[in-house]
């Protein structure tokens, strides 16, 4: 029957109110964001480096990768999903595909990122003679190239694109962790990776300007991990006793590196907050978390022990992680409930502990400003 009668109208719209908001933050985050943009490197892709084949040495296109939430390995250097992957889901878009999918769909956004990837191009390692320990496969500005090269297929004008792009949430990074990987694994000094991060912050930069220079309005730009608490760091740079922190177990100094790129990054968001007051820029904090699921792992689920790989060389090891046995390899096996756990392979993060850092971007205390927070959607 219609509903005519001024009282019938007010039933039904309250009823549409109350499920508006039923619906909570989805439906209206839903509204905000047309489509995501993500760029970055394993800690986010979701499968470029498998799209044209795998290769042999690839563990992490193997089981037990995948496990938990897919089931079978999918590129994802995890158990399960992603911090971007959770974003999609909460934002009520689907997974983003790889920019590299064959038959794949873009309308919704997609995934530039891929592993192994750097801030700065190969030839800034070149020149420093770290040509071989960079496995730089798509830098942070090849995949904004990526990005401008997709455009005809998912908008038919430049002005289509940057209506679709003002819509949309671009999430840059996180970038610096294998620049600093390159100088650490060829055993340089310390410093000489410290010497990098005013040349990785300024690229993240520069990163970020060209994509506002195509439209982009709503940026995410995440900070580094401390790496110093990662199994993978805590088996090859073995430090004497004091060099550990006496609370969390992981190695001091390396973790100094992470904070000091984080500190640095945020200071450049500030400038580009300054140069461009119509842009949103959020930082994203991957740091604090980690360090959290370390010193107070029972408050999100973990089990209270030294930062140990879930998934590794049986017993092989105070952090259960061996380079000639890793993840994926012959040998190695996965923890039976990767959920207690918050370190994955080593190097990589649970699914359990990227659902965690996701839901505090999105609503706080791990981004500024959190990516929904209500000044934004109101």
């Amino acid at each position: 029957m219609a509903c005519r009668r001024p009282a019938c109208f007010v039933a039904v719209l309250l009823v549409a109110v109350a499920a508006a908001l039923a619906a909570g933050p989805r439906a209206a985050a839903a509204k905000e964001y047309a489509a995501i943009f993500n760029f970055g490197d394993s800690l986010v892709d979701a499968g470029n480096l498998v799209v044209d084949g795998i290769p042999d040495y690839l563990a992490t296109a193997r089981l037990p990768y995948g496990m938990t939430y897919f089931g079978y390995p999918t590129g994802r250097c995890s158990d399960g999903r992603l911090v971007v992957d959770f974003i999609a889901q909460e934002l009520g878009l689907p997974l983003l595909p790889p920019s590299k999918a064959k038959n794949a769909t873009f309308h919704h956004g997609a995934n530039f990122a891929i592993t192994g990837a750097t801030s700065l191009d190969t030839p800034f390692f070149q020149a420093r003679g770290l040509g071989q320990t960079v496995w730089n496969s798509g830098s942070l500005h090849t995949q904004i190239k990526w990005f401008q090269d997709m455009k005809p297929k998912i908008c038919s004008s430049p002005q289509e694109c940057r209506d679709l792009f003002r819509r949309s949430l671009f999430i840059v990074g996180e970038f610096g962790g294998n620049d600093y990987n390159s100088p650490l694994f060829a055993f340089r000094p310390l410093s000489e990776a410290h010497d990098f991060i005013p040349h990785v912050v300024d690229s993240i930069g520069e990163g970020v300007e060209k994509l506002i220079a195509e439209g982009a309005v709503d940026l995410v730009v995440p900070g580094v991990l401390p790496i110093g608490c990662f199994p993978v760091y805590l088996s090859i740079f073995r430090k004497q006793p004091e060099g550990y922190g006496p609370r969390s177990g992981c190695i001091k100094d390396m973790n100094t590196l992470s904070w000091v790129h984080n500190a640095a990054l945020q200071r450049k968001i500030a400038e580009l907050r300054a140069k461009h007051p119509g842009v949103r820029i959020i930082y994203a904090d991957y740091y604090t978390p980690a360090i959290q699921f370390v010193l107070h792992a029972k408050k999100y689920g973990f089990l209270e022990q030294t930062p140990r790989a879930c998934c590794g060389a049986p017993g092989v090891g105070e952090y259960n992680f061996n380079l000639t046995s890793k993840c994926g390899d012959p040998g190695a096996y996965a923890c039976d409930d990767p959920s207690n756990h918050w370190s994955w392979d080593g190097i990589h993060l649970t699914e359990a502990s990227y659902g965690h850092i996701a839901k505090g971007w999105l609503y706080g205390p791990f981004a500024d400003p959190p990516i929904l927070d209500n000044k934004h959607l109101g």
